[in-house]
């Protein structure tokens, strides 16, 4: 299969930390989440660090770093799930991510470590039936979709691009 995913030239590296996360126990997350802001946050003082446990996921263990009581600036903490990089080529998830950001459509990728990687959180809302079913978010969830998929790295570029996507809506 070709390579079809190509990082817009300037796009910043991402750099990758010779950092292990442990998911299982409590206490060695935590450790392994404070060595990735030390290096991401090295202003934040480890005590005031709060994580918090997103569990919606199905294989992957998500963490929310922050310090303070509102979630201003968080940093997410994916652990990958044991065995998804038989599914996953996280170079190519990487790419992926790289190149959806330099288009707008991505969060920002702070880093890559041994069994994960650490990104922005952006606020918001998961989007459900009755949402997808408003006119307003259907068009803007539309546009924001194509523009995702008509960059350059899968090899459509503009409004050509966009009335293909648009076609199987």
């Amino acid at each position: 299969m070709a390579n079809y995913i190509h990082v817009p030239p300037g796009s910043p590296e991402v750099p990758k930390l010779n950092v292990t996360v442990q998911d299982q126990e409590e206490h060695r997350c935590r450790e392994g989440a404070l060595s990735l802001l030390q290096h991401l946050r090295p202003h934040w003082d480890p005590q005031e660090v709060t994580l918090q446990l997103f569990t919606d996921g199905i294989t992957n263990k998500l963490i929310g770093c922050y310090v303070g009581n509102t979630m201003e600036d968080v940093v997410l903490v994916r652990i990958y799930g044991n065995k998804t990089e038989l599914l996953v080529d996280r170079d190519e998830e990487v790419k992926s991510f790289r190149v959806l950001q330099a288009h707008g459509c991505a969060p920002q990728l702070y880093c890559t470590f041994n069994n994960g990687l650490c990104y922005e959180f952006i606020q918001g809302e998961a989007l459900d039936p009755k949402h997808v079913c408003n006119p307003a978010i259907f068009s803007l969830s539309s546009l924001t979709l194509c523009k995702g998929k008509t960059t350059r790295c899968f090899g459509l570029t503009g409004c050509r691009g966009s009335r293909l996507l648009l076609s199987f809506f």
